[in-house]
């Protein structure tokens, strides 16, 4: 008697091009974080929303795609995830239709709502399904690089999407360029990618829905205005009230019979030191973008669309950074080392932003890559590492909450670097200045404009040089706390994943 030793099966051309046709989505809903950032002023004219709206328009899409990731990611689980996806997809179609033919800001602000709610839809089932694609852990590390590259590259280069169409065409076509993909997935789809589920879900557990949405939205929205506003009361309270929430919905997972997001997720070795170390990831990543469009088209003086044509040069080399990761622990490399590594790269990022003075613009768009490539290394190993720990009845769950920590990670990054660089801005800008030159770099170049001669000039040259000043406060803080996340190494070293049990070998007669 001989007995065959069992293994994953190798995906094929079938599984390789499903990847490819999960990826357009993606792509695509990735973009709708930053398609509007050349658009607005087009919208504002044509639609005259009002200054609350405005504001809904830009930034409801994120709120309620956020706020429904948990959700979403245990439905796909009980429903099956190809069937959400597609689900997803035509939702998401639909709204961009109503989006790009929108005659009043109310129906823009709903519509944009309803992307966010295809774009929940969208994001756990893409990375739920390329689990169970790719069994083979080497190919499955690929295909994750692949998904963390894109969906990376695609908030890059919405922006300068948005800018070329807008200037082309009108508004309403920055929404458009989402049907053909749409389609595609939606008739592609049923054919080339398996469904997949959860066979004992257990009942849905309704409560936790709202409880997970109370948890989420105020949190971030609270830490996002402090960002961009600086310390308010109403804004902490915000974060206190989704903090509360957040301990409720956990709570409920706990005693649930059938919880949203189950408790052992966080028992299986492996998965919470992932799930902590891709919000660290985001925090860097989000928290350093928060300065450089700023610096670039603010400091540097470039107008809108040339600061997105520049950004997306540090965009380039990202697409070698996961593949790269992924070859290194085929090799043999220990993914703790490789994490390690990337949080290292990252934080030298962070320092090379501290050499940078009011005219380096070659010297910020190389330390943009250089973190850019340690954080997307960073990311995609961790990615694998979480769903490959994870169940994979667990996958969409296990990949909303990834995508839910990426969320709050960065938006934690923007409030707390934030804040630091908006202090010490302000403590370098001149004492003399009038009070909105005090506040803000914007303000202060807005106030300058008004100034007759040199007294605008040195205004600005003065705020322009204590925003860089703050910048540096900031990105030493952000290089001292990648340089402690690179002690990961020793976390993941002690979280050796196993592959779910084999079934018994199959034996045959010599």
């Amino acid at each position: 008697m001989t007995t065959e030793p069992h293994s994953p099966a190798r995906a094929g051309r079938r599984e390789w091009t499903a990847l490819g046709v999960l990826m357009l989505p993606l792509l695509l809903v990735s973009m709708d974080v930053s398609v509007l950032y050349f658009a607005i002023p087009a919208i504002s004219a044509d639609l005259e929303p009002s200054a609350g709206q405005q504001l809904w328009i830009f930034d409801i899409y994120g709120f309620v795609l956020a706020g429904l990731l948990m959700t979403m990611g245990s439905l796909g689980d009980r429903i099956g995830r190809r069937k959400l996806l597609l689900a997803g997809a035509a939702a998401f179609g639909a709204a961009s239709l109503v989006a790009a033919y929108a005659n009043s800001a109310e129906t823009l602000i709903a519509a944009r709502a309803v992307l966010g709610i295809g774009g929940a839809t969208l994001m756990p089932s893409t990375m739920a399904l390329v689990r169970t694609m790719f069994t083979d852990p080497a190919q499955r590390t690929k295909a994750i690089g692949v998904w963390s590259g894109v969906m990376t590259g695609g908030i890059a280069l919405g922006s300068v999407m948005s800018g070329v169409l807008v200037e082309h065409f009108w508004w309403g076509s920055v929404f458009l360029v989402n049907l053909p993909a749409m389609l595609l997935l939606l008739v592609l789809g049923p054919v080339l990618l398996p469904e997949s589920r959860d066979p004992h879900p257990g009942r849905f557990d309704r409560l936790s829905v709202p409880l997970s949405m109370a948890a989420v939205l105020p949190v971030i929205y609270g830490l996002k205005e402090l960002a961009s506003e600086g310390w308010n009361v109403r804004h902490v309270m915000s974060v206190t009230v989704g903090l509360l929430f957040a301990a409720l919905f956990v709570h409920r997972q706990r005693t649930a019979v059938s919880p949203l997001i189950s408790p052992e997720l966080f028992r299986v070795r492996g998965f919470s030191p992932a799930v902590v170390l891709n919000l660290v990831a985001a925090f860097g990543m989000m928290g350093s973008a928060y300065f450089t469009t700023q610096y670039i088209q603010s400091v540097l003086d470039k107008s809108p669309l040339e600061a997105a044509l520049w950004s997306l040069l540090p965009s380039v080399p990202i697409g070698l950074a996961a593949p790269v990761g992924a070859q290194l622990v085929q090799r043999g490399v220990p993914r703790a080392h490789v994490v390690g590594g990337g949080f290292a790269v990252a934080a030298s990022g962070y320092v090379m932003l501290t050499l940078a003075g009011t005219d380096s613009l070659w010297l910020l768009l190389a330390a943009c890559a250089v973190l850019a490539c340690g954080i997307v290394a960073v990311m995609s190993q961790v990615a694998d590492l979480a769903l490959s720990a994870a169940p994979v009845e667990k996958a969409g769950a296990a990949s909303s909450l990834l995508e839910t920590g990426t969320e709050f990670g960065g938006a934690l990054g923007m409030a707390f670097l934030g804040s630091i660089g908006t202090a010490v801005y302000r403590h370098e800008i001149p004492a003399a200045a009038p009070a909105p030159a005090r506040e803000t770099l914007g303000g202060a170049l807005a106030v300058a404009g008004r100034l007759p001669g040199r007294a605008g000039d040195a205004l600005a040259t003065a705020a322009r040089e204590a925003f860089t000043s703050g910048m540096h406060a900031a990105a030493i803080t952000g290089a001292v706390l990648l340089a402690g996340a690179a002690a990961a190494a020793v976390t993941l070293r002690r979280s050796q994943v196993r592959e779910p049990a084999p079934p018994e070998p199959r034996k045959a007669t010599v």
